[in-house]
């Protein structure tokens, strides 16, 4: 089944992207809700139609995503948490903490477009995580993970 993405789906594709996915999965689950639309003839031209309105539009959207990428790159990340016996932390650090974190340095990022290797953190340490700002922008950003003081 062919479908046009209406928006962007993990590990699927971007927005406006024409992908091919099995049949219940486009039926049950994402033209139900609303991450999808059938590729039909008439919404291919009419997708092809927006992407070429959209051309010059996007070039200046990636250039600031360029800026944020180089901004996000100059931060020196220290998330602070509590720490018992040894390096293992009280609980664990997610792609929420660390969307917190750039928030505190003036930087909004949504969780979702932050991606730490190896999943959560459970020991302190130096770590990195990859940020998609944009399709083709993405940016390497390694933190640390420190005790916090008592």
């Amino acid at each position: 089944m062919e479908l046009i993405l209406k928006q962007d789906v993990q590990d699927l594709g971007f927005k406006d992207d024409i992908v091919t996915v099995k049949n219940g999965y486009g039926r049950n689950y994402l033209i139900p809700q609303g991450l999808a639309l059938m590729a039909t003839p008439s919404a291919k031209k009419v997708l092809a139609e927006n992407l070429r309105q959209r051309a010059h539009k996007e070039a200046k959207i990636i250039d600031e995503a360029n800026k944020v990428a180089e901004a996000l790159k100059g931060l020196e990340i220290k998330i602070a948490a509590k720490t018992g016996e040894g390096d293992k932390l009280f609980g664990s650090i997610g792609t929420a903490d660390l969307a917190e974190a750039f928030a505190k340095e003036g930087q909004e990022i949504d969780k979702k477009y932050i991606a730490i290797a190896g999943g959560t953190i459970k020991r302190l340490g130096q770590y990195t995580a990859t940020v998609r700002l944009h399709r083709e922008v993405t940016v390497e950003i390694a933190f640390n993970v420190v005790a916090e003081s008592k």
